[in-house]
């Protein structure tokens, strides 16, 4: 045929697109999982090849390879960093499920570019991957792609949203809105307070995912095929996630038992738990804001979102809250990764997890989503809407339920038949206390400010 070389592994020959740098495994790979359409993420396979060019130096020092081979090796993966380097990864996500054949795609690629470099055969099993099985460099790399992501992407996107979030809070603490338990109107808060309440939710989520970082950054390297490290030199582990630090600025560790981080995905699991509580509490935060926006008539119209599109096809005029929307779906996208994640955790069979590949794709998908919907919720929705005052102050004249602070003087039965007589009636609750209390209107305005009920106490 046209266009293709023929290429040689252990089960014979076959056909390789002439232009392509992998070889007959990645071309077999393709050939057998024509399922989804989908590479392996980029960050995946940007922290593959910065593994493999760890291992390389790692190697070298230890006299495994040639410092010559491990220069080509290691300029290869520099070089392959700097372009398009995933148009070179063309194996489907559902695959072996240990990651075998991305491993090898890795390992065919940098060797085709080391042999071009040093003008002499560099081998993608012997010199590539010295020192490595797929076993324990797919699982590494799982670590390293979640840990480079969640520091470079995720950890500063919720910052900023903190900070958005934060700063929003004072711009908007003089606004006192009715607070609302169950739908139902309830005691009175600052608007700061809400927003407060949603810093908090979101700093409580740095910090779990900050305190999962040193087990993501504990590396399976070394293991090798089944955890006890055959064909390894016994500094390797040491000396590659020496090398990786160096390479990423983030300091890696060699794992404390390779047996657990081969056989399991534990880590993996707990971190993708995380990233389900931070989708929940973006989810919460993205609901409060479509709900203070809702209307602008019959709803709550409390807050004004920035318009940033229209909302209808056939209904002009009409603005979504497009952006709460968008986090929505993320979140729920999240929680279904989650979902695949527990499930893929449990394939650890004896030595192996055999679900790797997913597991890195729900992991990694999980975290650019939380990040990059972070960001917009912070910078077009948070720091951009506008409060309605006339409206919140409307629904506050009128919420009965700000007869609760009269429940130390009246007691509560006087006090519900006072609500349920502004409700009825339609009326601000001071006129019907007044009617029905002893208490001067001086004392009833004291008593029922918003302002002073949004600090609590008697």
């Amino acid at each position: 045929m046209s266009n293709t070389r023929i290429e040689r592994d252990s089960m014979g020959e076959l056909l390789v697109p002439e232009q392509a740098l992998y070889g007959a495994q990645t071309q077999r790979a393709v050939d057998n999982f024509p399922i989804s359409g989908q590479r392996m993420p980029a960050a995946f396979i940007r922290a593959l090849i910065l593994a493999k060019a760890a291992a390389a130096e790692a190697n070298v020092e230890l006299g495994q390879l040639s410092a010559s081979q491990g220069k080509a090796i290691v300029d290869a993966a520099q070089g392959l960093l700097e372009g398009d380097y995933m148009q070179h990864f063309p194996v489907d996500i559902f695959q072996t499920g240990s990651g075998t054949s991305s491993n090898m795609n890795a390992n065919e690629v940098l060797a085709t570019l080391a042999s071009r470099l040093l003008g002499e055969p560099v081998n993608p099993n012997d010199h590539v991957n010295c020192g490595q099985s797929s076993n324990d460099i797919i699982p590494t790399t799982i670590h390293v792609s979640a840990a480079l992501t969640l520091h470079e992407q995720l950890l500063p996107a919720l910052v900023h949203l903190v900070e958005v979030i934060e700063r929003k809070a004072v711009q908007v603490h003089p606004f006192i809105k009715t607070g609302r338990t169950h739908l139902m109107d309830a005691m009175p808060v600052r608007m700061s307070q809400v927003l407060d309440g949603w810093a908090q939710q979101l700093k409580a989520n740095i910090a779990h995912l900050q305190d999962l970082l040193p087990s993501l950054q504990a590396l399976a390297q070394g293991g090798t095929a089944v955890g006890t490290g055959i064909n390894a030199h016994p500094e390797f582990a040491a000396r590659f996630s020496r090398q990786l630090s160096k390479l990423t600025q983030v300091q890696f560790t060699p794992g404390k038992n390779l047996f657990a981080l081969i056989g399991s995905q534990d880590t993996a699991v707990t971190v993708s738990g995380q990233l389900k509580a931070t989708a929940v509490s973006l989810m919460k935060i993205a609901n409060d804001l479509r709900w203070m926006n809702s209307g602008p008539l019959a709803g709550l119209g409390e807050i004004e979102l920035e318009g940033l599109q229209p909302g209808s096809s056939i209904m002009p005029g009409k603005v979504n809250p497009v952006i709460p929307e968008a986090v929505a779906m993320v979140a729920a996208q999240v929680i279904g990764n989650d979902s695949t994640i527990t499930v893929a955790g449990q394939s650890g069979n004896f030595e192996l997890n055999v679900m790797l590949p997913i597991i890195a794709q729900n992991l990694l998908g999980s975290i650019e989503l939380l990040a990059n919907s972070s960001r917009l919720l912070a910078d077009k929705a948070i720091a951009s809407f506008k409060v309605n005052e006339p409206k919140l102050k409307e629904a506050l004249s009128r919420n009965p339920i700000l007869v609760t602070a009269l429940n130390p003087i009246i007691g509560y039965q006087k006090a519900a038949e006072i609500a349920k007589t502004a409700y009825r009636q339609g009326r601000p609750v001071i006129d019907v206390a007044l009617e029905l209390t002893d208490l001067p209107r001086s004392q009833l305005e004291v008593l029922l400010d918003p302002e002073k009920l949004t600090a609590g106490g008697v």
